[in-house]
């Protein structure tokens, strides 16, 4: 028996860093689900059952936001302080909060915990990568510290400073690590046109969405024309896809009168901003997202397929890897042979993972979207896609369908969102690690025809 239990430990220690991520995640999602079902967590004192206690554990170690109860009420200060924590660990990677307890005390980092750690960040290069997670942690702690003193502040003229307090705490974790868990029935919808809540809330998510690494290059690098290739895609095209999204929204919800249409001209900026940065990386909204029109809708699912930025907070097959595959589309349009941008040229490598990734998340979208069509019989198609997507991007974006969703499609949605948060993320990694057993032959080539 000791035998047997050494053999199960070695092959546990000898796994390969994606696969102890995926496990990582899997104990995480566990532990909050058997927090959740405590009857202390609930405010009636009644447990949830398992399928909506894993779905909300879930969606908040994958900083989704899809809820299947309204957190505000349903959950005791006990059950959202567990939401927070998942909400903050999921964000960070449970590999950032063991390096912190490591650092706290004072035991050494090995080989294979850095290894898991350069997995875990999808970072460069293992250089500096102890380094790298204390400014993360030091980033993420000033960011949403500074946010919660100003929503306090905000919040306090409406409520008791305490609550004031806890909200400002609350929606600060939330919004930076793109989780979108508010404490409100309809979300943020009551400050649609509040400029200082729309501005400190889609800050936090649009900074926790463009990754720590492109935060540090800028404060580090300062001038434009010193940022790595990498910062350059994301901050330009993130910028553009804001400002363009933001007008797609004014101009196809301008006459609706069940999101912006009765709000006056600087309600409806407003709105339309937020709605329009929000799509790609947080699930919190200021509209009713189930009143959008079909086009937006439609307009919507393709900005969460997207997503945000690598080693960012955020989901979907990243901005860089559709800013590549575009790249790519363009290169054989004007007969090109290389892929470039900013005077830098793109690997090769990079496109075939870039493809990679997306055909995966649409093969994933596709099979949990079929299924969901299956389980939901009565439901209307453009809704479950909507969800689908909104899972796989743990966007957390919802169009008043997740609490109608049966058990059997709850359990379907929790399976995506884990997908979304580890699924292309550990084919990422699994493409980045060259095989030990490469084929050592080389066949003929042969065409075929394409198109």
């Amino acid at each position: 028996m000791p035998i047997l239990k050494k053999n199960i430990l070695n092959k546990i220690v000898n796994l390969q860093p994606a696969y102890i991520l995926l496990f990582g995640f899997l104990a995480l999602i566990f532990i909050g689900t058997c927090l959740l079902m405590i009857p202390f967590a609930t405010s009636d004192r009644h447990h949830l059952s398992f399928i909506d206690a894993l779905f909300e554990a879930t969606s908040a170690v994958c900083v989704t936001g899809l809820a299947v109860v309204d957190t505000g009420t349903t959950f005791t200060l006990f059950g959202q302080i567990v939401l927070l924590v998942l909400i903050q660990v999921g964000g960070w990677g449970f590999m950032t909060i063991g390096v912190l307890m490591f650092t706290i005390l004072g035991k050494k980092i090995g080989l294979k915990q850095r290894l898991i750690l350069h997995e875990s960040l999808n970072s460069f290069s293992m250089q500096g990568l102890i380094k790298l997670v204390r400014r993360i942690i030091f980033i993420t702690l000033l960011v949403e510290g500074v946010a919660a003193l100003i929503l306090t502040i905000r919040w306090s003229q409406e409520m008791s400073v305490g609550k004031a307090a806890y909200y400002g705490i609350f929606h600060s974790i939330s919004a930076f690590n793109n989780a979108g868990f508010g404490l409100e029935p309809d979300n943020l919808s009551k400050w649609v046109a509040d400029p200082i809540v729309n501005i400190v809330i889609t800050s936090l998510f649009i900074v926790g969405g463009i990754g720590f690494f492109v935060i540090m290059d800028v404060f580090k690098k300062k001038k434009i024309r010193k940022f790595s290739l990498h910062t350059k895609i994301v901050l330009f095209f993130t910028l553009l896809i804001n400002i363009v999204s933001t007008l797609v929204i004014f101009l196809l919800e301008f006459h609706n009168p069940a999101t912006i249409g009765e709000l006056d001209t600087v309600g409806k900026w407003w709105a339309s901003y937020f709605q329009g940065v929000v799509t790609r990386t947080a699930g919190f909204n200021t509209i009713d997202i189930g009143g959008l029109t079909l086009s937006s809708q439609v307009y919507m699912i393709g900005l969460m397929f997207i997503g945000a930025s690598p080693g960012s907070t955020g989901g979907g097959i990243k901005i860089t890897t559709f800013v590549v595959l575009l790249l790519a589309l363009w290169s054989v349009l004007t007969n090109k042979q290389d892929v470039s941008i900013f005077r830098r040229r793109i690997p090769s490598s990079l496109i075939y993972r870039a493809l990679s990734i997306a055909l995966s998340g649409i093969i994933f979208i596709f099979t949990i979207f079929f299924l969901l069509t299956i389980t939901e019989k009565d439901a209307d198609m453009s809704k479950i896609l909507f969800e689908t997507v909104s899972a796989f991007a743990t966007v957390g974006l919802s169009a008043d369908f997740t609490s109608e969703l049966s058990p059997m499609g709850r359990i379907l949605i929790t399976i995506m969102m884990f997908i979304g948060r580890v699924g292309p993320l550990t084919m990422a990694f699994a493409l980045a690690i060259q095989s030990k057993n490469q084929a050592k032959v080389r066949y003929a080539e042969e065409k075929i025809l394409i198109g």
